[in-house]
């Protein structure tokens, strides 16, 4: 974009500097403005999403809807991914887990352990 165009965006420029999902940018310029993006490196790229876990957690005690929860596991799953493992071994991990140690459906709340 030519510089005298975008030279005009500079009164309303809002900085994110954060890990978006890929349809934003051209969610924001299908309504008129105009945004600056780059590609992170791969490190960059982890960084930026345990960066996101943190917000979309923080965003989910602050609203505590699925759409947060959804959120959630979409960077759970890009996380998981970035890291080198699939959405198979995460869910078999959580299988076995589950199978070993149980989920969280009994709703036990653990107080105290006594040891002789």
């Amino acid at each position: 974009m030519p510089s005298d165009t975008r030279g005009s965006y500079k009164n309303t420029m809002r900085e994110y500097n954060k890990l978006v999902r890929d349809h934003i940018p051209e969610i924001i310029e299908s309504s008129g403005k105009f945004c600056t993006t780059e590609i992170l490196s791969a490190e960059d790229y982890l960084q930026m999403l345990d960066a996101k876990l943190d917000e979309e957690l923080t965003e989910y005690h602050k609203d505590q809807n699925i759409e947060e929860l959804a959120d959630l596991l979409e960077v759970i799953r890009a996380v998981t991914v970035a890291r080198g493992y699939s959405l198979e071994d995460l869910e078999r991990v959580r299988a076995e887990k589950a199978a070993e140690r149980g989920g969280f459906e009994k709703r036990i709340f653990l107080k105290e352990v006594y040891e002789d």
